[in-house]
Order: C-alpha cells, then structure tokens, then sequence
C-alpha cells in the first residue's frame, strides 16, 4: 500500500512537449508511472513518445479514465491548469510550478472545497511511491520502496533525507513534497492522518523548516490522532528573523515559524527532532 498514487495511478503530463516537460516524462515512465495523456493547448490529436496528446485535461481524463495530473506549466498558466483539474474531478494535482501568486492559491483553496480533488504543492519536488509511481522531479536513485512515509517542504533535503534512509536499508512508502510557499494545498497535517491510515507505513519523517506554523499545526494533529512513530528534522535553525531563506514560506515574522518554536511544539507531541539527516536514520531505528 502507499498513500495517493501507487501503480493504478493514471497520469496526464500538463506541458508534455516542453523542455522540461519531455524530460521528466522520459524519467517517470522510468520509475514505472502509467503516463496515459499528455495535455498541450493547440497539440491535441498529436503523440509524444507513444502518449497520446490533449487540448484540455477535460478530454484527457475522459479518453484515459486519468486520475491524476502533473505540471510542467509557468506560472501564467498553471492556476487555469489546476482549476480545470478540479473541474474534471482529478482525484491528485502535482503542481511542480513555482510563482502561482497568493491570491490565486486563496482561489484555489476556496475551489478546493466540497471537491474530490487534492492538490500537491505548489513550487514542490512532487510525490513518489517508489518503482510505482513518480509525480515529480526528484532523483529515483534517492528511493527505494520500504516502511517510511515522508513529508516535506524542502525538496532537495528530502533528497538526502531518503537517500540516507534508502542507504540504510530504510525505504519508503510514500515520499510527499508539500511545497515551498505560503500557501500550499496540502498540509503536513492533512497528510499524517493518511500516513496513518496506511498499513504499510510503519513510521513517518517530517522535513520541515522554519517560518509559518504548519509544523506546529501537524504536531497537533500527531499528539490527538497518530500512533505511528515521528522523527522530524527542521531546517534553518541559524537563519535570522526577517529574511527570506530560498523559500517564500521560510520566513520568521513576528516571532512565530522559528525553529525553536517548531521543535518544542514537535517534542511536546512525542516526535523525535534531529539537527542532520544522517541522525535520522539511528531515530527511526531505536522507534522500530
């Protein structure tokens, strides 16, 4: 088992032919995914690579039976993409994209709403089920499959994070990249509830950072409703208030997203929080 796409995952690649788009298609299909359609505005009836090609994500999932999307659009089109991805009742939306404005996201979240639609990021690494399934750009030779769920806002620490893991006969069920930004459509504590629910998942790692309270609010959510075990590592432990550090949502203001607050709150859950991913590894290991 995994959470949100395993092998029966169905893909359509938004942004097929483009450089970026082309590239990571090649990867996915090498990971295993089931890339049924691609979707580009004018390209409809053509072919990348054997895949058939769409104008719209409507057609695409009604031609394939799709479930699930992945963005390889700029910004300017991306908030269109996703809102037509509810609209076709896409059940899950990697929005790899990075720059969707705040406002559009509050847009996003309100369509969310009643929907049976979730959305992945934006400015995320993607999802992954390792040799099942990857909605994304990070490294397949970073995963292996395994008992680990992992969350995380950072991309490339979750990279090293799993490579670790990977290394040290660790692998994973689920690998989430929740996003860089203020705003994002899935949250960490939306997603503990499934880790939980999966029975393949033995144990969860949190890879958060500072600014916002979204790891605050999962340590919530993991005192009341997670009985699996938590080892989280938070980066950004020496950055100074005030200053943006690569993120839009890795910020300290007012006092509140420091690392300090993360950690006590963390640890008041019962999670176990480390400074390095190498430490992650000896964390789970005593928790199994």
């Amino acid at each position: 088992m995994s959470i949100l796409v395993d092998k029966n995952t169905r893909l359509v690649v938004l942004g097929m032919t483009g450089r970026q788009g082309s590239f990571h298609t090649r990867l996915m299909r090498e990971e295993g995914t089931n890339i049924v359609a691609g979707v580009v505005p004018g390209k409809g009836g053509q072919q990348f690579e054997g895949i058939p090609i769409y104008d719209t994500i409507l057609q695409a999932k009604l031609a394939q039976d799709a479930n699930a999307c992945v963005f390889f659009v700029p910004a300017s089109a991306a908030t269109q993409g996703i809102l037509d991805a509810i609209d076709a009742g896409i059940e899950v939306v990697s929005a790899i994209t990075d720059g969707i404005p705040m406002h559009d996201m509050l847009l996003i979240q309100e369509k969310l709403k009643g929907s049976r639609t979730r959305v992945i990021g934006p400015n995320t690494s993607g999802l992954i089920t390792p040799r099942q399934a990857k909605l994304g750009i990070m490294p397949s030779m970073a995963y292996k499959p395994g008992p680990v769920g992992v969350m995380a806002r950072s991309g490339s620490l979750s990279y090293e994070v799993c490579y670790e893991l990977s290394k040290a006969g660790l692998g994973q069920s689920t690998v989430v990249g929740i996003g860089g930004d203020r705003i994002v459509g899935t949250t960490f504590a939306e997603l503990v509830p499934l880790f939980e629910a999966d029975a393949e998942t033995r144990a969860i790692v949190m890879v958060g950072e500072i600014g916002g309270v979204d790891e605050e609010r999962a340590a919530l959510t993991i005192k009341e409703h997670c009985s699996k075990p938590v080892v989280a590592i938070i980066a950004g432990s020496s950055a100074p208030p005030g200053k943006a550090m690569g993120h839009a949502g890795a910020i300290i203001t007012q006092g509140k997203g420091t690392f300090e607050s993360k950690r006590e709150a963390l640890q008041a859950a019962g999670v176990k929080v480390v400074r390095y991913p190498r430490e992650v590894v000896q964390a789970l290991r005593e928790a199994f």
